[in-house]
């Protein structure tokens, strides 16, 4: 718990608690320290303090316990190449893909094109650049044993949160990953085991306040009710599918009424400029 709390700590300081100074307060700070602030934070923003949190971590858990260096294995583990019967491939496809893929879709494609607009303006990816990496992904991978595995929007908002802004960190981290996975195999496996799960929490914490913070830019209740419809439902039905349908049937009948209402008021407004011609 203990460790956890220095963890939450040490984010919030290099990387803010997820909420940024609007403008309108920036114009009240004096120029010069502005600027100063400002560059601080910058700089302070992009410090990967997840990774060295994680880094931290692994060196604890080695403290906590040694007998983890005996059972680590030097070399990349044997890759062999997975047959795939007819049979697994419908079975993998009826149990597999058709309950994944409104989630798939949802948070997969459409969420990570809107939160990419919203962290980054003036990049717009399209749906179908993203599908169709992520297809080919799970292709290539399935053949050697990998789990399908997606870039979802907490992801996304995860590495902005703590400090990767490019796709130079994006590549930073495979190629960190392709390293370990050649140095160490199997034997990561065993490490990340002594990986505290509070920590984990921590991390997860503050990726989902980055996600929820693009909420900002609602201006309605009509939307902020079809979020929280939507949110309410995917997390009592455990279906992402059932809330999204429901929130756009919300959506919709939040539509209709608003149609409705300016169809009759448009309607008794022309009625009583036919009647008694008054001008609105």
């Amino acid at each position: 718990m203990v460790l956890a709390i220095v963890c939450a700590g040490f984010i919030t300081f290099f990387n803010g608690a997820g909420q940024e100074r609007n403008q309108s307060e920036e114009a009240i700070v004096d120029e010069e320290r502005n600027v100063r602030r400002k560059g601080m934070r910058k700089i302070m923003v992009t410090i990967p303090s997840a990774f060295i949190i994680f880094l931290l971590v692994v060196v604890l858990a080695f403290i906590r316990r040694p007998k983890v260096v005996n059972d680590i294995k030097f070399g990349p583990s044997v890759m062999d190449i997975v047959k795939i019967t007819g049979h697994s491939w419908k079975e993998g496809f009826i149990k597999g893909t058709i309950p994944q893929l409104p989630l798939s879709v949802l948070n997969s494609v459409i969420a990570v094109c809107k939160l990419s607009s919203d962290l980054f303006p003036g990049r717009e990816f399209s749906a179908t650049s993203v599908s169709v990496t992520v297809g080919l992904l799970n292709l290539v991978r399935c053949w050697f044993g990998a789990m399908p595995c997606c870039h979802g929007a907490g992801g996304l908002a995860g590495q902005y949160k703590f400090g990767g802004r490019s796709g130079g960190c994006v590549a930073l981290l495979g190629a960190a990953k392709m390293m370990l996975g050649l140095v160490l195999g199997t034997s990561l496996v065993t490490i990340l085991h002594q990986f505290p799960v509070g920590i984990l929490g921590v991390l997860l914490l503050f990726e989902g306040t980055e996600l929820a913070m693009t909420c900002r830019d609602m201006n309605s209740k009509q939307e902020s009710i079809v979020m929280l419809i939507c949110t309410a439902v995917s997390l009592v039905g455990s279906s992402a599918a059932l809330g999204f349908v429901c929130g756009m049937l919300v959506h919709v009948d939040t539509l209709y009424a608003l149609i409705s209402i300016n169809n009759t008021m448009f309607f008794h407004l022309s009625f009583l400029q036919r009647i008694y011609g008054i001008t609105v």
